[in-house]
């Protein structure tokens, strides 16, 4: 695919979704040497210093990796920012399940690598989720974290880093004025028990439990909203 000609505004910013653009649509596979700043340059239709700025913005993204004295290659295909947009536009419901398949494999796997740190942690957490209340995100998140973290799969918890706060977002778009349930401490006791027995079976069932009223009230209210025949501006439509 050949680059188009950037114009005389956002140059940067142009050669950047260019760029992106190629290593997204496969014009060079992970692995591969990228053409030099001069090449890119030409086709491009920019200066060098511009072309160096857009590769320095996706170097910082994890899609190129740059070689001192070997030039600058292509690290990864798959564009995080495309992921991110991707999961704003989901709709509610769709990000609060895969949520549930996320934290139901955590806990599982929780219960079967925690120590005895994690599982101090995961106490901790939930006596500060009791003390600041049911309706504290912060609090519920770190809650979360805390048993991600036992897992000890650092991807695991990068993932699911990155995932959580996009799952705030969508929910604060879609409910609007309107307030989530507030969190069960009980069925949180119960997560926590089941990991510290060792039991991944009860703790993957008891993330699942944790979820289940949530999953309801965002059901309920776009029921809510196709009867009243309303239009779902907090809604996203649903994919699939």
């Amino acid at each position: 695919m050949a680059l188009k000609a950037a114009g005389r505004t956002s140059l940067v910013d142009s050669a950047v979704e260019q760029l992106r653009a190629q290593l997204t649509d496969g014009e060079w596979a992970v692995g591969d040497r990228i053409p030099t700043e001069h090449e890119l340059a030409q086709q491009l239709g920019v200066g060098r210093n511009t072309v160096r700025e857009a590769v320095r913005v996706l170097v910082h993204a994890g899609l190129l990796e740059s070689r001192q004295g070997n030039g600058t290659f292509v690290r990864s295909t798959a564009d995080p920012a495309a992921v991110l947009r991707g999961v704003r536009h989901a709709g509610a419901a769709d990000v609060l399940e895969l949520r549930v398949a996320l934290e139901a494999e955590a806990a599982r796997l929780a219960a079967v690598r925690r120590d005895t740190h994690d599982l101090l942690r995961l106490r901790a957490a939930l006596t500060t989720l009791r003390e600041e209340g049911d309706r504290d995100a912060d609090a519920d998140l770190a809650f979360h974290l805390a048993v991600v973290g036992a897992t000890h799969n650092a991807a695991f918890v990068e993932v699911y880093r990155f995932f959580s706060t996009q799952v705030h977002e969508v929910l604060v778009e879609a409910l609007g004025d309107r307030e989530m349930p507030p969190v069960d401490i009980d069925a949180h006791e119960a997560l926590v028990e089941a990991v510290e027995a060792g039991d991944p079976e009860a703790a993957e069932r008891q993330a699942r439990e944790l979820l289940r009223l949530p999953l309801e009230t965002i059901a309920a209210l776009e029921q809510d909203l196709a009867e009243q025949d309303l239009p779902e501006r907090n809604l996203p439509e649903r994919n699939g």
